[in-house]
């Protein structure tokens, strides 16, 4: 059974991947919270770092239908230290003003 902190850790990833893969913007207070409530669950001792990963690499593949590592790369947790969320809005669509 899940700690109740990793259960809310879900039902969070699950809202803010599911805003990003939809290309809405996420407030970073959101990610933020969420971050904290990741090493709250860390400092529990019920749960380690790479099995809190894991979950949220579940989330992550639930919602953009491919892992963290396939999308950030191997060494993604370098670049995203725990408890940081590798949350990222897809890029937005630029038009030209002026003609050629």
């Amino acid at each position: 059974m899940l700690h109740p902190l990793a259960v809310e850790l879900q039902r969070r990833w699950r809202r803010i991947f599911k805003a990003l893969a939809a290309g809405n913007d996420v407030a970073p207070s959101q990610r933020l919270r969420t971050e904290g409530i990741m090493e709250a669950l860390l400092l529990t001792g019920d749960t380690g770092e790479a099995e809190i990963n894991q979950l949220m690499d579940d989330c992550f593949r639930e919602c953009y239908g491919t892992d963290l590592q396939q999308s950030f790369g191997a060494d993604w947790q370098q670049f995203y230290p725990f408890p940081q969320i590798p949350a990222v809005m897809n890029r937005a669509p630029v038009y030209p003003s002026i003609g050629d």
